[in-house]
């Protein structure tokens, strides 16, 4: 994945994210489904944003950023840069 095609997948969970509290707001969703897709989707965020920094920082230091692999979702849950 390229960092073109990280960054949509990013935009599209975040797109989700709003959608799934806009359905809860308006009850078409209920909270439970909503909590559990928001921890999927988290857990997904935390991994391509994870990954899009592997790449820049391979890309940075003048390695081929197509090296860069998805972590476990555990590795890079709650990162803190």
């Amino acid at each position: 994945m390229d960092q073109e095609q990280i960054l949509a997948r990013i935009t599209a969970m975040v797109d989700e994210e709003r959608a799934l509290r806009e359905g809860v707001a308006s009850g078409q969703v209920d909270t439970e489904t909503e909590h559990e897709r928001l921890a999927d989707l988290e857990r997904a965020l935390d991994q391509c944003w994870d990954l899009l920094r592997q790449r820049r920082a391979k890309a940075e230091f003048g390695e081929n950023p197509d090296d860069a692999r998805v972590r476990p979702a555990s590795q890079v849950e709650d990162y803190e840069g």
